[in-house]
């Protein structure tokens, strides 16, 4: 039997950040304090491609802050996508941390399918 699950996304998981970072091809991930625009932000720091300041993850609100200026500093696609691999890889480590088998299948219109194997 399967379910169709909707998942509001709050990034608070270092791992999956770190591997969202890996999978997507960015750099890694590290914690400090970033310049954002006129703002100064501390939490890990996400440099997504062609975005000129940091995404900065409070892992303790599960929030971001970012400055993209309407999409003049950073295409929200890129965003996005983080967003998007961080949920699969949040699914996927918490599905074996619980010793279920799970795998993603990508799908022709970019969104991910996770499957979890619960017998």
């Amino acid at each position: 039997m399967s379910h169709i699950v909707t998942i509001k996304t709050q990034v608070r998981d270092v791992t999956a950040i770190q591997a969202a970072c890996e999978r997507l091809k960015l750099p890694a991930s590290f914690h400090g304090t970033f310049d954002v625009y006129k703002v100064r932000a501390t939490g890990w720091g996400i440099q997504l491609k062609n975005w000129q300041f940091p995404v900065v993850c409070d892992l303790a609100a599960g929030e971001l802050f970012y400055d993209n200026f309407e999409g003049r500093w950073g295409d929200p696609k890129c965003l996005d996508e983080f967003l998007q691999r961080y949920a699969v890889e949040k699914t996927l480590l918490e599905a074996r941390r619980q010793g279920y088998a799970a795998m993603e299948q990508p799908l022709e219109n970019g969104s991910i399918r996770v499957v979890i194997q619960t017998n």
